[in-house]
């Protein structure tokens, strides 16, 4: 009895066992100038959402480009190898796809039917 009681303090001052935090990869994926609109969109619940361009350039910090007022291109095409560009990885990664309407000056990013809130 005497060895129960004095063991039960080394079993209380183990550290409990730390599950390790599983980090998405998508999140992690964005950095740089465009990762605060890409948290931003990650983090929204509605399936739809559409932000002016004024309301972006304030979640960056800094203008849009000249491209990207005039160009609808710029919102929907990665760069010449055919890859993500940068900016673009802000909402594909974040699940979304991005429609712009230039004269409006306003994006809808709207959620692909793949990216669900909490089933990634």
């Amino acid at each position: 009895m005497w060895k129960w009681m004095t063991n039960w303090r080394v079993v209380a001052r183990e550290p409990a066992i730390a599950h390790p935090v599983v980090r998405e990869w998508r999140s992690s994926a964005v950095s740089g100038e465009y990762s605060s609109l890409h948290k931003y969109l990650e983090n929204r619940f509605a399936d739809v959402t559409v932000l002016t361009f004024g309301q972006i350039e304030d979640l960056l910090g800094f203008t849009l480009p000249q491209l990207a007022r005039t160009y609808q291109a710029w919102w929907t095409l990665g760069d010449a190898n055919g890859e993500a560009s940068r900016h673009s990885d802000a909402w594909t990664l974040a699940g979304r796809t991005a429609t712009p309407n230039l004269q409006a000056k306003t994006v809808t990013f709207e959620r692909t039917s793949t990216a669900r809130p909490g089933l990634q």
